[in-house]
């Protein structure tokens, strides 16, 4: 959250899974301004979609796609940064490519 607090000020809402229900909450509004949610799973189903989680879910898709992202080769934590934002950045410009 700190690396976000500078370099991305449009973000204003932040979803996040149980575990970090409680102090994260807070200290996240109070430090940086930034509203989470957390999303909760239903009781009462085994299997029920979450809100917000596909979007997660199919990101990861697109990045398991890239041989270099399927595994963790990398040795530090920018490395893998920057080869998720190729990834990414391949990903946008295939999607803009006509036909």
């Amino acid at each position: 959250m700190e690396k976000l607090g500078d370099r991305f000020r449009r973000l204003k809402r932040i979803w996040v899974d149980v575990g970090y229900a409680g102090v994260f909450v807070e200290w996240t509004r109070r430090t940086f301004g930034r509203m989470v949610e957390v999303v909760k799973r239903s009781q009462f189903h085994r299997f029920f979609v979450l809100p917000r989680r596909w979007v997660v879910e199919r990101t990861f898709g697109w990045l398991g796609k890239y041989r270099r992202l399927s595994k963790d080769y990398e040795t530090l934590p920018s490395s893998s940064e920057t080869m998720i934002y190729l990834a990414m950045i391949n990903l946008m410009i295939h999607r803009l490519k006509p036909g």
